[in-house]
């Protein structure tokens, strides 16, 4: 790892765990992951063309509805942003910096370039992790259920109905659909799963452990992760040849898994004592 990747991943933590996170600058740090050409020109050039965006939306909108469909005719309509199946098997998709200049990418991604550009404009926007599918909310998500309008930037900025919510739900995961599902998505949940996508991404790819580890690296310094990353994250050290430092941490994980399951961590150190004989 570089100097210049080491303070990339500095200031991403310390973004992770202000009192605001800022949600793009965030998405581009984990673009300089990606394409350590990008730099501060290009973070700042994506900054700015988020704040271009939201200064070609229209004066004086008020409502929710009113504001999806501003959003819609800016972004979907006129600047082309939306998404298709061949989206999900390209990496670009889920960076952010990459979808301003292809108007391509994941829900997720388009629903972060939705809410950016809606915030800077002073709407009431935030973003909805629908299990499988991510959109976006207009409105007070604590008034009543009647009053929020939410927006598809995949499909262009479609807007939906309760049904289509659902719809979409039971479509992607088989699961019903809970209203508990429309609360406003946390900043640091957004970048979690963004990062979740890219290791799900690398790991169909045998060839991109490297993508799937330094998605793994930056998760672990989010506030709040999954315990069970800190094993794949050593997973990923054998299999990229780092035999020692794997196991260490391997066993490390074992000692945390032993307090609710001794099996399941006699069984790592196994692994473990595995990885330490394929020095020799």
């Amino acid at each position: 790892m570089d100097e210049q990747s080491t303070d990339w991943r500095q200031q991403f933590a310390e973004e992770a765990r202000s009192e605001r996170p800022d949600l793009a600058l965030l998405c581009l740090l984990v673009g300089t992951e990606a394409d350590p050409s990008l730099g501060q020109d290009g973070i700042d050039a994506a900054q700015i063309e988020l704040d271009r965006l939201a200064g070609t939306l229209p004066y004086g909108v008020t409502g929710a509805r009113a504001w999806a469909s501003a959003l819609g005719e800016l972004l979907g309509a006129r600047a082309g942003f939306r998404g298709s199946d061949a989206d999900y098997q390209r990496l670009e998709s889920s960076l952010l910096h990459e979808v301003l200049r292809r108007g391509r990418g994941l829900p997720i991604l388009l629903s972060v370039v939705w809410t950016e550009v809606a915030r800077r404009a002073g709407a009431p926007v935030y973003g909805v992790a629908l299990p499988g599918h991510f959109v976006v909310g207009f409105g007070d998500p604590s008034g009543p259920p009647g009053e929020q309008v939410l927006a598809d930037p995949f499909a262009g900025g479609r807007l939906l109905t309760g049904e289509d919510a659902s719809t979409l739900v039971s479509g992607a995961t088989g699961a019903p659909f809970d209203p508990a599902m429309l609360a406003p998505a946390d900043p640091l949940e957004v970048v979690l799963r963004i990062l979740n996508n890219i290791r799900a991404w690398a790991a169909a790819r045998p060839e991109r452990t490297d993508v799937q580890l330094w998605a793994v690296e930056l998760s672990l310094l989010l506030p709040a992760h999954p315990a069970r990353l800190r094993y794949e994250h050593a997973q990923l050290l054998v299999e990229r040849g780092d035999f020692v430092r794997g196991a260490v941490e391997m066993e490390e994980y074992a000692e945390v898994v032993a307090a609710v399951d001794q099996g399941a961590a006699d069984e790592i150190r196994g692994r473990a004592r595995s990885a330490r004989a394929m020095l020799n």
